[in-house]
């Protein structure tokens, strides 16, 4: 850098970048370490039950129930007590209110969740506001308050949280602000749970709206995944202690021209190859809209193909594990069996996905085949 001095003349300055950090207690590295790699457990994923109080509100309304907190509580009952539901799933991620709700007869769900050693989380993102000036995208917001509130979490037995950064394709978007924007939410959200001793699921999700190809997707998803981990980089993230939840390379769900299991397979494994660390331990998909049996199946061809794998890939699906449990349960106490094992079909199934050994057509669920796709997608 080149400055003046007093007497005018130019003369060179020279400054020295440091790399020097602090790091992570290497007690809480080792613990976060080990919570993530249980959370990856061998055929195993994630049940996502982290729907907004207005979000469930919609369910329950379509079987005919008031949105209030008890049947809300009666419905995560169901799933939670479903039995030899640890078979296939290793933890769940909660909303704020299901943390502190109780079964019928007076247990504490993360008590239940953690005598099936069933990890608990928590969803930690206050969901998105419009992004100013910009073309309908979206920021995420929560960050203010977010060491208290991870702080709180932990002393209740949660050891992971998950925060969301929705991601639109349109002609001119992502926007470079946009993707910019939800990295670095997305660190400073990593590195904030870390701090707080909570494993952090990263999740930046490229959205199914839109007419956009597969080849378009795939681009769009690489580019922001190589933001993310330059800025969880940047915030000297422990990559070790960190899951992905990413959404799987797809065309646009007004796409014309529709990609085969193999073709989304093929597309997802390059983008993440391109983008995502081998130090990062596992990935876990989002469902984003997908039926249930699509959402299985592109799991399982996403582990057939051959070549570099570096991480564990698994599921964490809300809708996609939850359909046909909705459309059988409809409300009534008598349907509660029936409605349980609609979910152990899609838990087994999406289980023998995570190792590429399930058969296609093997796991029929009543909503098996119907969209779950809704434009403009908010928890």
């Amino acid at each position: 850098m080149t400055v003046l001095t007093n007497d005018t003349t130019p003369s060179i300055e020279l400054f020295v970048m440091t790399t020097y950090f602090s790091r992570l207690d290497v007690q809480l590295q080792e613990e976060l370490k080990k919570t993530a790699e249980a959370i990856l457990a061998s055929g195993k994923g994630i049940l996502a039950v982290d729907e907004t109080n207005e979000g469930i509100g919609k369910l329950l309304k379509n079987v005919g129930l008031e949105n209030t907190e008890n049947n809300r509580r009666r419905y995560r009952e169901l799933l939670f007590t479903t039995p030899d539901l640890a078979e296939h799933i290793s933890a769940v991620i909660l909303y704020d209110e299901t943390v502190y709700q109780k079964t019928d007869d007076g247990t504490p769900f993360i008590e239940l969740l953690n005598k099936l050693n069933i990890i608990p989380g928590i969803k930690v993102d206050k969901d998105v506001t419009a992004l100013f000036l910009s073309e309908d995208e979206m920021t995420t917001q929560g960050l203010d308050d977010l060491g208290k509130r991870c702080a709180a979490y932990k002393k209740q037995g949660c050891r992971f949280a998950k925060w969301r950064c929705p991601v639109k394709i349109g002609l001119n978007t992502p926007s470079v602000r946009a993707i910019n924007d939800t990295a670095t939410i997305l660190a400073r959200y990593a590195s904030i749970c870390q701090s707080e001793g909570l494993v952090p699921i990263v999740e930046p999700d490229v959205l199914l709206d839109g007419d956009h190809d597969i080849e378009r997707a795939q681009k769009v998803t690489e580019v922001v995944l190589a933001a993310v981990y330059k800025a969880l980089n940047d915030h000297h993230v422990f990559l070790e202690g960190t899951l992905l939840k990413p959404n799987m390379v797809t065309p646009g769900q007004g796409c014309t021209k529709k990609s085969t299991p193999k073709e989304i397979a093929i597309a997802t494994r390059t983008a993440l190859l391109r983008g995502v660390p081998a130090a990062v331990p596992g990935i876990a998909f989002l469902s984003g809209g997908q039926t249930e049996e699509e959402a299985t199946l592109n799991l399982n061809e996403i582990n057939k193909v051959q070549g570099k794998k570096p991480w564990i890939l698994t599921f964490s699906y809300g809708r996609a594990l939850q359909a046909s449990v909705w459309q059988t349960w409809a409300g009534k106490d008598e349907n509660l069996v029936k409605a349980q094992k609609e979910l152990l079909k899609r838990t087994k199934a999406n289980g023998l996905a995570s190792l590429g050994n399930y058969e296609a057509g093997t796991a029929i669920s009543a909503a098996g085949d119907e969209t779950n796709y809704s434009a403009n997608y908010k928890y």
